[in-house]
């Protein structure tokens, strides 16, 4: 309950006012039936019926009705508030901390996950702090007013209760007990299917290309059958909830009318008194209706709030926090002002537990402003090396120097400000372009926009377009060809201004003579910006100050392209096997 106080306390007072204005419904619902019995016995049982005594009584319901529908309004509507609130503010929480994730938090959970995590887990929970905010007081509060009513009235009559609310409350402790863990799988299926539409619709032109709808569709069916049955599974005990209730509504009120009924006929019992009493004994097994209610939706949220504390509670494993106590201290920090980089005997590996190496005794230096190509084959660890700079991962071992600085101690925020990636996976995101390449710098004009654009050589295909740099993109950019994105991300990248430019793989759909201008440009105009690239093609890095060859891991060579011809027959290889296709073409 402490995790969820945070998101209580600003709204204290709607916490506070629902279930008091709950309790005013309350009290006029334990009043009305004695005042009804009083009209019955007092009023209408009398010889001369009493006229006045009657629109008295009745006056008064009245206006026990009116307040009745007060509080039971104002109750609703505090409860409403405060749950939303509750709700919106747990989101937005959820959201920012998964912001603050490293990659590797991120892998452990998937998307699917994450977001049924922030939609539907937390509607869970808003749901059943609503219901809670209006029947934590009224049903306890109706249960032990209609039982004090109906033991004053006839304790004899009422001693029936003692037996059926112990079997009730048991019934309704087995139902839970097996539907909490039911729940549970619920909300994993929920994931599962979110997570199979996620990918089918990210990733739908894919699908159409290679004639896989059939399989898409059969594959949504699985994880919605299998949602579906795990649902039934979990509801169906609650269904069982509503018939036992009803059933053991409705016996003890024939038992109740049936002694109740010898009674009068000897002339213990008024039939108002009857009358009142079965009003009671109905709101005790109501009232045990609503309790058993929150309980099962309370089993729902349980489950659900689980998820969600396992989000709020996960550890960042990636933080610059001890840096960040050392500029509270007073401490100045490092800022990148050069780009050298530097690794020196680094290790790592993305899962832990595993033996083997991503990479292994990484060593090399680049100086500031050195144009760096990285090689080698698929899997042999380009995108994990170039990683490492800003801190998307931390190495397990060895170092990570920028400027001759541990990448640990610099502010997180100001290195990866001063380092630009452009993507193997190049993301443009719904907007128009200018939005997009603004990314880069929020407050550039649109003559250095366009300057950066045309340094990747985009320029001239925005400028096409009939809107401009107004034109639209749809998520992901899907409207633009594979090139064009990866030049718009290059110009992005650009106008951050970064001192370290990382290029992973993203001239790939650009030609060749495309490229050569990229990179003449990237000569020209950032001579002092460090650029790694990272490439399938040996022509891309062909002209770089120095070449690193990655094998399985590790650095198998680094030189100049020459000096590799020479000395490394891993680069060697890779330039034959290029060359011979090329020649074959």
């Amino acid at each position: 309950m402490k995790i969820y106080m945070k998101y209580i306390k600003p709204y204290i007072s709607a916490f506070i006012l629902g279930p008091i204005f709950m309790i005013v419904e309350v009290i006029g619902e334990i009043m009305m039936p004695k005042l009804l019995q009083m009209i019955i016995d007092n009023g209408l049982g009398s010889e001369d019926g009493n006229i006045p005594y009657i629109i008295g009584i009745g006056i008064a319901m009245v206006i026990t009705a009116v307040l009745m529908l007060i509080g039971g309004v104002l109750g609703a509507f505090f409860a409403i508030r405060a749950s939303v609130n509750f709700a919106g503010d747990l989101r937005q929480d959820l959201f920012e901390k998964v912001q603050s994730f490293s990659f590797a938090n991120i892998d452990k959970f998937s998307t699917g996950s994450l977001v049924t995590r922030l939609t539907n887990d937390v509607t869970n929970l808003q749901n059943t702090v609503a219901m809670a905010l209006r029947m934590m007081l009224r049903a306890p509060g109706m249960l032990i007013g209609a039982l004090i009513m109906a033991f004053v009235m006839n304790p004899s009559l009422a001693s029936v209760l003692l037996v059926v609310i112990p079997l009730l409350t048991l019934a309704i402790v087995l139902i839970m007990k097996n539907a909490f863990p039911r729940f549970n799988v619920m909300q994993k299926k929920i994931d599962n299917v979110n997570s199979v539409v996620q990918e089918n619709i990210t990733n739908a032109r894919v699908v159409k290309s290679f004639v896989r709808e059939e399989h898409e569709i059969e594959k949504f069916k699985t994880a919605n059958s299998d949602l579906k049955n795990n649902t039934v599974n979990a509801i169906k005990l609650v269904i069982l909830t509503m018939p036992v209730m009803t059933l053991a509504m409705n016996i003890t009120t024939i038992a109740i009318v049936w002694f109740g009924g010898n009674q009068i006929l000897v002339g213990d019992m008024p039939i108002g008194e009857l009358t009142a009493f079965t009003t009671y004994v109905v709101q005790i097994l109501m009232s045990l209706m609503m309790v058993s209610m929150i309980m099962i939706n309370g089993s729902r949220a349980l489950a659900s709030s689980a998820r969600i504390k396992e989000v709020l509670t996960t550890e960042i494993d990636l933080n610059d926090d001890k840096v960040r106590e050392l500029v509270k201290s007073g401490v100045d920090v490092p800022k990148v002002t050069g780009g050298s980089i530097e690794f020196r005997n680094v290790c790592f590996k993305y899962y832990k537990k595993k033996k083997n190496n991503v990479l292994n005794d990484i060593t090399f230096k680049v100086e500031s402003g050195q144009t760096v190509g990285i090689i080698g084959s698929t899997g042999s660890g380009k995108t994990s090396l170039v990683q490492l700079i800003p801190r998307l991962y931390d190495a397990d071992e060895g170092e990570v120097l920028v400027d001759g600085v541990n990448v640990r101690n610099y502010l997180l925020n100001d290195l990866r400000d001063s380092v630009a990636m452009v993507l193997q996976k190049n993301i443009l995101f719904s907007g128009t372009i200018e939005d997009n390449l603004r990314w880069g710098d929020e407050n550039a004009d649109i003559s250095e926009i366009e300057r950066m654009a045309d340094y990747a050589q985009a320029d001239g295909f925005v400028k096409s377009f009939s809107d401009g740099y107004q034109t639209y993109l749809n998520q992901g950019g899907v409207n633009v060809s594979g090139g064009q994105k990866q030049r718009l991300c290059i110009a992005r990248a650009l106008l951050k201004h970064p001192k370290i430019l990382i290029l992973d793989d993203s001239t790939s759909a650009v030609d060749t003579a495309t490229e050569a201008i990229i990179r003449k440009n990237f000569l020209k105009e950032i001579p002092d910006t460090t650029k790694l690239i990272i490439a399938q093609r040996i022509s891309s890095v062909i002209d770089a100050d120095k070449i690193v060859v990655l094998d399985d891991g590790y650095v198998v060579g680094i030189g100049t392209h020459d000096e590799l011809m020479t000395s490394c027959d891993t680069y060697k290889e890779i330039y034959y096997s290029q060359i011979e296709k090329e020649e074959a073409v």
